[in-house]
């Protein structure tokens, strides 16, 4: 919801992006693990929606948005047709992805303590609660924190946060425009930032627990669902990872060949959870903005974590791994163009002439 309103959505977009992927997320997990029996699981991109608070300067129209969110849709669906450049793009070296993904999630990850000094009384509490659980039940840290941020948010806004609309989910066409530049800025880190901290990740999930999902389904699949979903206010959609886990775990059934049972069944509860998308739009819309982000930025904080310590594993691209941290998190704009971008590409060329300069001696 965040993600989608620094990227100029209403109140109705809003509403209408968070069921446009709830749908686009059930169906293309239904029929994948119908039709290979495997649990597939499929869900919107957690990391697309980082670079969609990041990137955004503010001055995004939503039209240009869901234009962006087409053209990373339709790369998505371009690496199913054509394996190369899916092949390519599950290259993009480690530590620069994890780097440029870090750098996006870390100015979310300050969010907490702004927001507890802003907003202390509505702030703190969650950032306790989360404190507290995060020691004693990991697992429940989180879900915990965001119980609280719900209840704080209500008592604050009082029984005028549903006072703008109704409560059930909206549908909203929202024509694309397709701006160079914000393509460049949004859509193309989108596509990035996907396909190396969602996709990728999700076949190793799956192929750890003995299943090997096809590549070229998969990508077209999640690819023309998010392009067709973009035009509701959805962003991307893509193989899952932690959840993944979930289904294609022994806890989901003792026997391998039966765990696609319960791919279908998380699918069909994201048509459940896609009923909802209204109230979650009022509560977003009754809380100050921060406080969402802090939210995140906790439900993140992993995330950035393992990315930092991936980027820094190999010694030898830790120079290009940082520049590509800093230049992400640094939040600039240059031509039009997001901090994403320049960050990728300020590391692609640093980590490049460093290799260079280390082979050179070598081939004298």
């Amino acid at each position: 919801m965040a993600g989608l309103a620094a990227v100029g959505a209403t109140e109705a977009e809003a509403s209408s992006g968070l069921l446009a992927l709830c749908v686009a997320s059930a169906i293309v997990t239904i029929l994948l693990s119908l039709r290979y029996r495997q649990p597939i699981s499929v869900v919107w991109s957690t990391p697309g929606a980082a670079v969609l608070v990041a990137v955004s300067t503010g001055a995004v129209d939503f039209a240009s948005a869901v234009g962006a969110f087409m053209v990373a849709g339709a790369l998505v669906a371009l690496c199913g047709l054509w394996p190369a450049l899916g092949r390519a793009m599950t290259r993009i070296p480690t530590p620069l992805a994890s780097a440029m993904l870090a750098g996006i999630l870390f100015p979310i990850c300050l969010a907490p303590v702004t927001a507890v000094i802003e907003h202390p009384f509505l702030a703190l509490p969650i950032v306790l609660v989360w404190l507290v659980l995060f020691r004693l039940a990991p697992r429940w840290a989180v879900p915990s924190a965001m119980v609280v941020a719900v209840i704080a948010i209500l008592v604050a806004a009082g029984p005028d946060w549903m006072a703008d609309g109704g409560l059930a989910p909206s549908i909203t066409l929202v024509a694309p425009v397709f701006d160079p530049l914000v393509i460049v800025s949004i859509g193309l880190p989108l596509f990035i930032v996907t396909m190396a901290g969602q996709n990728v990740p999700g076949f190793v999930v799956m192929r750890s627990f003995g299943y090997e999902v096809p590549a070229r389904p998969v990508f077209l699949g999640t690819g023309i669902a998010s392009a067709a979903g973009a035009v509701f206010g959805g962003q991307l959609v893509n193989l899952a990872a932690i959840t993944a886990a979930i289904a294609a775990s022994p806890e989901a059934h003792p026997d391998a060949s039966r765990r696609w049972i319960a791919a279908v069944s998380s699918g069909s509860t994201f048509l459940l959870l896609g009923l909802g998308a209204g109230v979650a739009t009022a509560i977003v819309s009754a809380a100050p903005p921060i406080l969402i982000i802090a939210v995140a930025g906790l439900a993140v904080l992993g995330a950035l974590i393992s990315s930092i310590t991936s980027a820094l594993a190999q010694e030898p691209h830790r120079v290009s791994a940082i520049a590509t941290f800093l230049v992400t998190a640094s939040g600039v704009t240059v031509l039009g163009i997001g901090s994403a971008f320049w960050g990728l590409l300020v590391g692609a060329i640093i980590m490049g002439w460093l290799a260079w300069r280390r082979r050179e001696p070598s081939g004298r």
